[in-house]
């Protein structure tokens, strides 16, 4: 099983002495190593794998993780063995546990766009910057573990004591929807954990051995949820790389590496060095940049995959020649290597950069994906049908209540729900609740009784068949109920209406078929829905460049890279340029380099426009750190009439070829 292993690799795989931190280069196999652990522990040691976790950060990962462990265990099943995210995991203990939190099992999931309509109606606000801001300091405090009490004594100005207020409303009102948000998937079982002695047993017992990857990108609180489950053995494995650590804005902690020693002076270090993707000058880029930051572990990648080509640093006169140059450079390469446009990423620090880029592939008719668009998930239709599901699951969950009762529209309003809300309150119950109980009558016109009571009187027959009935039907039921699809194509343009409703039969397809495979209800389905992030919908197998940003980009690869708009204020971005934070950015210059396998272009350009000034750029600093092996190009209108020289011998060429094809 293990031959295909390095001597590190193999040390790691064998290692189950005490706790562990695999310092894993890019492209070294770390995948390789938590996969082939799994399968050593339950083969050659005789774990059961119900006694095995496996923590990542995206619900693909742990997708591909547990698949990869099933391929390895021919002989055995993985059935029990538990990969999930921190999130995914987090939600399991707190629905098993709900009592001891004072929540009920079906309690509800609120997502981002759920939680900024709470901050909405708490502050009374549609300021959309400030609700952000406040929203992003109250997940920074669940993260560090701070309740409302502890953040308003940790207030450091008006803002944060202002904040602290509105944190102690925020729980409170969760609390009242039977909901908790994304952070306390993390922060409560860490809570009950520490505070409770049996159910903390209980948990530490259910697992044998922790491995946790992406281990960079933890925060306090994940880091804390480990540690306890982890238990006083400290049987765990973390694999990650400090050099990779690009999360920082989002509560990830560089820090937890250094915490691992002082908490654990047993821990064993092995280092994963030798990297399997790139060739040896790429690899030397990486290493020259990512050496310009202090050190927690030294590391070096090497490769045997060749010396291969130099790093080509181009210079551009402006972002529209930038793009011109790319889609050129795209087209030329690949007839040049008979490559697939898949072979090809083009990697920016921001999504605005991609704006010029697309429209210059467009133009040449050169097929392109973009990653890191809008979630699937986040689509006002995916959200309508799911605000259904979740009130079936949850009938307490205000925020789906008001959807679905407004969505389609049935004669229910602002008035109606204005009256219903106030009764809910001074009752201290929520909407439906107050909708079935006696004594709303007095609150609302016969008419709108009736309405309002016809939909949860629908909402309750739906429930109990969903507990009962096969996925498929309920919801075909649901969709045929409501009359979303005509809905859609009364209130749209026929075709931004086709659109949506394709939307929602992938997304119903999707979930039936979950369905049938996991042997699992509407309302066990609905519980896992708040916890996927992405519906990827783009086809794999689809022969496109990739379009990413660098953030997008980690975990990638791909045979050729181009990095663009690599100046001064774009990568390091003008708000990074504290040494902390400059820091962070060259991780993210050193993630860009290692996703390249092959060859990797870099840009930047002279001036680029602003509105409509263009401004004078600097190339950034990070190119001259990658050393001096570098083949440059570019700079006065020379080289931009070589490229239409090559490029009209190439297509003389390509001509001939045709032709040659044609006449045999």
């Amino acid at each position: 099983m293990s031959a295909k292993l390095n001597v590190p690799q193999r040390e790691a795989v064998h290692y189950l002495d005490g706790p562990l931190l695999v310092l894993a280069g890019a492209g070294s196999g770390k995948t390789r190593v938590i996969t082939q652990k799994i399968a050593w522990m339950i083969e050659g040691c005789g774990y059961p794998p119900h006694k095995i976790a496996a923590i990542t950060f995206t619900n693909k990962a742990a997708k591909e993780m547990k698949e990869r462990a099933d391929d390895l265990l021919k002989n055995r099943s993985a059935e029990g063995l538990s990969v999930s995210t921190f999130h995914s995991l987090g939600a399991r203990l707190l629905r098993q546990e709900a009592k001891h939190l004072g929540l009920k099992p079906g309690f509800s999931i609120f997502d981002a766009a759920d939680t900024v309509g709470l901050f909405q109606e708490l502050l009374k606000t549609a300021d959309k910057a400030h609700l952000r801001r406040v929203q992003n300091r109250i997940s920074l405090w669940k993260n560090g573990l701070l309740d409302p009490e502890q953040a308003a004594a940790a207030a450091a100005d008006e803002f944060e004591g202002a904040a602290a207020a509105t944190y102690a409303a925020y729980e409170k009102t969760l609390r009242a929807y039977q909901a908790v948000d994304f952070d306390d998937l993390i922060r409560l079982p860490v809570n009950l954990l520490e505070s409770n002695d049996d159910v903390l047993a209980r948990w530490q017992s259910r697992i044998w051995h922790l491995l946790v990857d992406e281990y960079q990108d933890t925060n306090r609180c994940q880091y804390r949820l480990m540690r306890l489950l982890a238990g006083p053995k400290a049987a765990f494995t973390a694999v990650g790389d400090d050099d990779q650590s690009i999360y920082a804005w989002r509560g990830a902690d560089i820090g937890n590496i250094h915490l691992l020693q002082e908490d654990f002076p047993r821990l064993k270090i092995i280092k994963l060095e030798q990297n399997y993707r790139s060739t040896t000058r790429i690899l030397q880029a990486a290493n020259a940049v990512i050496a310009n930051n202090p050190k927690i572990f030294e590391k070096k990648l090497w490769s045997e995959h060749g010396h291969g080509d130099a790093v080509h640093v181009q210079l551009c006169r402006d972002d529209g020649h930038e793009a011109e140059w790319i889609a050129a450079r795209l087209e030329a390469h690949r007839f040049q290597h008979r490559g697939k446009w898949a072979d090809y990423a083009v990697l920016y620090r921001g999504n605005h950069q991609a704006r010029a880029i697309e429209q210059q592939l467009r133009q040449q008719k050169i097929p392109y994906m973009l990653s890191g668009g809008q979630s699937f998930f986040e689509k006002a239709e995916i959200k309508d049908i799911t605000s259904y599901l979740r009130l079936l699951a949850n009938p307490d969950d205000d925020p789906a209540f008001i959807r679905a009762i407004t969505t389609p529209k049935r004669g229910i309003g602002g008035a109606t729900l204005e009256a219903l809300g106030r009764h809910a309150g001074n009752r201290h119950v929520s909407l439906f609740t107050a909708a079935v109980e006696v004594g709303i009558e007095q609150h609302l016109s016969e008419k709108q009784l009736k309405a309002v009571r016809e939909f949860c009187q629908f909402i309750v027959r739906l429930e109990l068949r969903a507990a009962r009935e096969p996925a498929r039907q309920v919801l075909d039921d649901l969709l045929r109920a409501i009359a979303y699809e005509a809905a859609l194509f009364e209130t749209l343009e026929p075709r931004e209406a086709e659109s949506k409703w394709s939307n929602v039969r992938d997304f119903t397809e999707w979930l039936a078929k979950k369905g049938d495979e996991e042997n699992k209800n509407l309302l066990e389905l609905t519980q896992t829905v708040a916890l996927i992030s992405m519906l990827d919908k783009n086809d794999p197998n689809q022969d496109a460049v990739q379009l990413a940003t660098l953030h997008a980009a980690k975990g990638l690869e791909f045979r050729h890279v181009f990095l663009v708009g690599v100046e001064e204020g774009i990568l390091p971005h003008r708000d990074s340029l504290e040494p902390g934070k400059l820091e962070e950015e060259r991780r993210l210059m050193y993630v860009g380099i290692t996703r390249a396998r092959m060859s990797l272009h870099v840009s930047h350009c002279k001036k680029r426009k602003t509105g409509r000034e263009y401004r004078p750029c600097e190339p950034s600093r990070f190119i001259e750190e990658m050393g001096a092996e570098l083949k440059r190009s570019g700079g006065d209108e020379a080289p931009q009439e070589e490229d239409k020289v090559a490029g009209r011998a190439r297509f003389a060429q390509f001509k001939a070829l045709l032709n040659k094809s044609e006449g045999q």
